[in-house]
């Protein structure tokens, strides 16, 4: 389970981030766009490892099982 944390910018803007995945970060109007939004940068920061052959974020170990 990936931790999504939210703040208000002073300009009004919501931003979203994972503190965990670097990279799954998001700026948007309100906060349930940002959440919304920061789902595809916070795939593609647990994708990215795994497609250049590096370690798996330790969060995201549990997702993958083997058939």
């Amino acid at each position: 389970m990936f931790t999504i944390e939210t703040e208000q910018e002073p300009d009004g803007r919501w931003v979203a981030e994972s503190p965990t995945l670097p990279g799954a970060l998001a700026h948007a109007a309100t906060i349930d766009e940002a959440r919304a939004s920061a789902a595809p940068p916070a795939l593609r920061a647990i994708a990215e490892p795994i497609e250049c052959g590096e370690a798996v974020p330790v969060e995201a170990a549990g997702l993958f099982a083997a058939a």
